[in-house]
């Protein structure tokens, strides 16, 4: 068994800086699983101009105990501005085995912030352990298409 990661805490991306994701996603395969649709290698100007752009978008990393970010994930205005959709998810290798459980509730503390009364995300069927995290968080799977499973979790 893993360790647990312990310790982690969210920074919001302001000032808006894309180092860290651009160092965490230097792998092609991560940079794929993270958004399929972005070119590799990881390009900086895309993600600021069409995958974060919208005003209302939030990013955060997840960083361990010393600071460094282990993790990212952005919250993105949803049906509207109380639903917010968590996207772009990524822990790095290193800091995985607890992180999820973690990020799953910082997230949720973040849209929370941000005066939202649901998230709903996307997850890739074939991503066990992603699904349990999800679930044992409290998310309801409304439905699976094209090897995603789409889901909710509701607290207002």
């Amino acid at each position: 068994m893993e360790p647990l990661v312990s310790d982690l805490a969210l920074r919001p991306n302001v000032p808006f800086d894309l180092a860290p994701l651009a160092r965490l996603l230097v792998a092609a395969d991560d940079l794929a699983l993270v958004n399929p649709n972005a070119k590799h290698p990881f390009d900086p100007l895309e993600w600021r101009e069409k995958w974060l752009n919208e005003a209302d978008d939030a990013s955060f990393y997840l960083v361990d105990a010393t600071g460094r970010e282990v993790g990212f994930f952005a919250l993105r205005v949803g049906i509207g501005p109380e639903v917010r959709h968590l996207v772009y998810v990524f822990v790095e290798a290193a800091a995985r085995g607890g992180a999820g459980a973690q990020l799953a509730a910082l997230a949720e503390q973040a849209a929370r912030d941000l005066g939202a009364i649901s998230v709903t995300l996307k997850v890739e069927l074939d991503n066990e352990p992603a699904l349990r995290v999800y679930e044992a968080a409290g998310y309801e799977e409304l439905g699976r298409r094209n090897g995603m499973a789409t889901m909710r979790r509701d607290w207002g």
